[in-house]
């Protein structure tokens, strides 16, 4: 049987963690991004920048099975959206088509901000993807590049990622971050390893020819009022004082279901932020 290769466009944290979930199964993985020297160890480095049109020097000549698009834009703006995840994402499939590589499947990390649902609605990949924000309305135009690229894409719509070195809600949280208690204001996330788990997952379903659907929703199993993980992380981290006279009241509030994925048979390591942020504290 034929060693499956995959090409990570945009290595980095997410990309890094897949690598290390496909190396032990004997995957050959490539990983681009301008600094090859922070790649996990095993990573084939590719040195290039998304934002550039100019086909990167070390780009592989040989055969290139998958390919997953996980860029960061170096802008949170419009125009730095646009970027990473469009012309970037064209450069990419430029360059395969210059090889003449085709990739078997392409997985596109996208995110849950391409939805604009706001009364706490439960959401699956049938729900309109309507989002008014400018980045979920870029990564909706990006999608559209992956799906319409002639080559099988999935769509993975990743919602909030944590996990170490992305401690922010427990910092805000130390510093007496208040929400709003109601209407509740729902809140999806997901553990960085189970965010790459089910990129590779689906990678290593799609080798042994599991057909997969063009979109899934990476979500852990509870998605819950914001207010009730903040009671929870003030317990846990002994935080005693906040002032409700200042809660945050965020634009947006859904239910993220990962019924589709559980149902090809992923289940996520940390099923929810309980269990997540008690392995980060442990960390810590």
């Amino acid at each position: 049987m034929t060693v499956p290769s995959v090409l990570i466009a945009g290595c980095g944290d997410i990309g890094g963690r897949l690598a290390a979930e496909l190396l032990p199964q004997g995957w050959t993985v490539y990983g681009l991004r301008r600094s090859v020297a922070k790649l996990p160890r095993g990573v084939r480095g590719v040195s290039g920048d998304l934002f550039d049109a100019r086909m990167p020097e070390q780009w592989p000549e040989g055969r290139i099975d998958y390919l997953v698009y996980s860029a960061t834009p170096s802008q949170r703006d419009e125009a730095g959206y646009r970027a990473a995840y469009v012309q970037g994402l064209r450069h990419v499939l430029a360059w395969t088509e210059r090889s003449g590589q085709r990739p078997k499947r392409i997985l596109f990390v996208s995110s849950s901000s391409v939805y604009g649902q706001q009364d706490g609605e439960w959401i699956d990949e049938t729900s309109p993807a309507e989002g008014t924000g400018f980045s979920g309305q870029v990564m909706r135009e990006a999608e559209q590049v992956a799906l319409n690229s002639g080559i099988p894409a999935s769509i993975v719509r990743l919602t909030g990622i944590y996990g170490p070195g992305r401690s922010d809600l427990m910092n805000r949280v130390r510093q007496g971050y208040s929400v709003a208690v109601e209407p509740p204001l729902y809140g999806n996330r997901i553990h960085a390893d189970d965010a790459a788990g089910l990129l590779a997952f689906l990678l290593q379903a799609d080798a042994r020819g599991v057909a997969l659907e063009d979109c899934y929703l990476g979500v852990d199993d509870a998605p819950v009022a914001l207010a009730e993980v903040v009671d929870w992380m003030r317990e846990r981290l002994g935080v005693t004082q906040w002032s409700d006279e200042n809660s945050v009241r965020r634009a947006g509030s859904k239910r993220c279901s990962n019924a589709r994925a559980k149902a090809l048979g992923w289940a996520p390591r940390y099923a929810s932020y309980k269990e997540g942020y008690e392995a980060m504290l442990a960390g810590e």
